[in-house]
């Protein structure tokens, strides 16, 4: 998976259902995506933050996709966080876990995304190892499926777990053919009370977090089957 930043409960579906999270960080950044944005609830609506970004070009790969330092907007990101879920349940201490990855010194979006996964999963308790594809593999040069299988192969994983956008892709047969097996993940309806809000789905964890215990949380991430 490309790194996302504080990315919907899918992504953490995913994550959890692997012993090894492989993060591609050394393909191409695409503009319009979901890398540096996500969206979080503000006064009962869908409302999209972003993290900017300097000199972003379709030459650079994620890992080179710098942040930018203009603006703070790290400091104005947290004041929206704080005024859209001040109210919320476990706003204490989720608040701090943002800050934390927020207030940080990582210079790419790669290594920002990457360190709001990490910070997350040791919240949650999830001991899934993260790994992001610049730092091993050395593999670039695969199509997209026999990269993957290569990636299997020098892991020693005999089972491979892909998003369900995967299907159309990625072949079973191919992978069964190199000893692996291949799943797709889809997730279950997760609903869960939003102050007085009528309930909107599918936003950042932060929204997951802030109103249910990180016991709950973990309750609904499991909430997946494998097809």
């Amino acid at each position: 998976m490309q790194p996302y930043v504080f990315p919907y409960i899918g992504y953490f579906q995913l994550l959890k259902a692997v012993d090894k999270f492989i993060v591609y960080d050394d393909v191409t950044f695409i503009k319009g995506g979901w890398i540096n944005r996500n969206r979080i609830l503000l006064n009962g609506q869908p409302f999209l933050f972003t993290v900017p970004l300097t000199n972003v070009s379709s030459n650079n790969l994620i890992g080179e996709t710098l942040i930018s330092n203009k603006g703070q907007w790290n400091i104005k990101l947290l004041k929206t966080i704080e005024q859209a879920y001040k109210k919320a349940p476990h706003f204490e201490g989720v608040y701090h876990l943002i800050k934390k990855v927020i207030s940080g010194e990582e210079t790419t979006i790669s290594t920002f995304a990457v360190k709001s996964l990490t910070e997350i999963k040791e919240y949650l308790g999830i001991k899934t190892i993260i790994q992001p594809t610049s730092k091993v593999y050395n593999n670039k040069h695969f199509d997209a499926e026999s990269r993957l299988i290569d990636i299997c192969k020098k892991e020693n994983a005999d089972h491979y777990i892909n998003p369900k956008g995967g299907t159309e892709l990625y072949s079973k047969q191919n992978f069964e053919a190199q000893g692996i097996r291949l799943n797709f993940i889809q997730s279950k309806p997760v609903e869960y009370k939003q102050l007085n809000n009528a309930f909107v789905p599918w936003l950042s964890i932060i929204d997951v977090l802030m109103f249910n215990s990180p016991e709950q949380t973990v309750h609904f991430i499991n909430q997946y089957e494998l097809v």
